[in-house]
Order: structure tokens, then C-alpha cells, then sequence
């Protein structure tokens, strides 16, 4: 039997950033409904939910393509995490999924091609959890937790300079999406558990939108490529994080 891969879009109606955030327009299409055309996008994907509390972002889902789940108030706060509201539509499918991608409206560039390698590496069992991210090469520094003053580093030696390509790899989440095996999601009720891997995406389109300056960037990389991801763009390996 195929694996059912339900993707499912928290959305929310309110932001304490920027004002009905889930609706601001980049490209000339709002948020909620450029995740929307990114998940149904994927060929893997075969249902697209959008969980929200807002009667404007459900008509917005809805002209997307998207189901909607009605989220209860107490789970649409600005302290209520996204969990929550996954863990809820979960709970009002017909059945539980084998697969559940968690996307972010906030981020406006998810390309469908990297929806569907991180989809297909969690049901070929290479990993319960995969999640976007970009390679990060730099040096992290913190301040000194054994006693000292100042500052040390974190990933790096600093008496010993490494060149940046020599650095132990590592990578940061982008936001962007995550691929859960719905199993082992709903027996511990986060989103990191078991083999966890991550999707290389392209950091140039690697956006969260959480401030105005960062819905100015997405603006202008939209403006820049007319509303459209990159799809030219060398796909990334996992071989470039070592």
C-alpha cells in the first residue's frame, strides 16, 4: 500500500511581527497560498491542509487548492506552538497519514523538488525526520561557560585557525518544512525524533519572514526571479556539508 503523505500549513491569524503576516503578498501572492502551491506542487504530496483560526486565510487556503482545518482558539495564541496545531489536524483526518509534511507559510521560497527528496528519503527509511536547512561554514562563538571572562568558540579550537571549508559540518534550519513519519510523531509529540537528516536547500531563497526587513528581502527576491523559485539551480548533495 503507497504511504498517504499529508502536508499540513499552520497559519494562524494573528502576529505579533507584522500584521496579518500569513496574508502579506510576495510576487503578488499571499503567504499562506504560495505554501499551498508548493505542497500541492510535490508530486509525493497527495493532500494539502492549511490549519488556521482566521476566516480570511481559510478562503485564501481554500482559492489555493488546500483543505482547511478549523484550529480551536486555544491553540492559535501567540504562545502555542506549531506542534499543537499539527497534533490537531492529525486528529481530525479520516485516518492518521504514514507521512506528515509541516510547512511554513512564512517561508515564500520552497522549492517542490526538495519537498520531494526529503519526502522520499523519510519513506525509503533513511530517516524518521528530515528537516530544510543550509549549510552554515562559520566560526560560532559564545560567552565562556568554564569560569573564564570573554568570549570562546563553539564548533572551533581558537587557538588553532582552520579554514573555513576544513570546519565540522553543519547545518541551520531554514523554517522552511519538516518530513515526519506520523508514527513516531504522535508518540512523543515533537517534531525531532529518531534519525533526524537534513534537505540542503538553496540558501538564497532560505527566508523566514518574522519582520518587515525580512518581508522586504522576500519582496525583492521575488521581484528579482518574477515570483518564481529557482529552478535551474545545481541541486545540493549531502556529500557538500563535509
Amino acid at each position: 500500500m503507497t504511504a498517504e503523505v499529508v502536508a499540513i500549513i499552520p497559519a494562524r491569524g494573528g502576529s505579533v511581527g507584522i500584521p496579518r503576516k500569513n496574508l502579506q503578498l510576495v510576487g503578488g501572492e499571499s503567504l499562506v497560498a504560495r505554501a499551498v502551491r508548493s505542497a500541492r506542487g510535490a508530486a509525493s504530496i497527495h493532500r494539502v491542509i492549511v490549519s488556521t483560526d482566521d476566516d480570511e486565510i481559510a478562503a485564501e487556503a481554500r482559492r489555493a487548492g488546500a483543505f482547511v482545518v478549523e484550529r480551536p482558539a486555544a491553540l492559535a495564541t501567540s504562545t502555542a506552538s506549531s506542534e499543537s496545531a499539527l497534533t490537531h489536524a492529525i486528529a481530525t483526518l479520516d485516518q492518521s497519514p504514514s507521512i506528515v509534511v509541516m510547512l511554513q507559510a512564512t517561508s515564500p521560497f520552497i522549492d517542490t523538488r526538495d519537498l520531494d527528496a526529503a519526502v522520499s528519503r523519510v519513506i525509503a527509511a533513511e530517516a524518521d525526520v528530515v528537516f530544510a536547512a543550509v549549510a552554515t561554514p562559520v566560526f560560532l562563538w559564545r560567552p565562556s561557560v568554564h569560569g573564564g571572562v570573554g568570549w570562546e568558540g563553539v564548533n572551533h579550537d581558537a587557538a588553532v585557525r582552520l579554514r573555513r571549508q576544513d570546519l565540522p559540518p553543519q547545518v541551520a534550519e531554514t523554517g522552511a518544512f519538516y518530513v515526519l513519519r506520523a508514527e513516531g510523531y504522535l508518540a512523543v509529540g515533537h517534531r525531532f525524533f529518531g534519525r533526524v537528516e537534513p534537505q540542503l536547500v538553496d540558501e538564497r531563497f532560505a527566508v523566514d519572514i518574522d519582520t518587515e526587513f525580512e518581508l522586504e528581502i522576500a519582496r525583492a527576491l521575488a521581484g528579482v526571479h518574477g515570483g518564481s523559485r529557482v529552478v535551474n539551480a545545481e541541486p545540493k548533495t549531502e556529500e557538500s556539508l563535509s
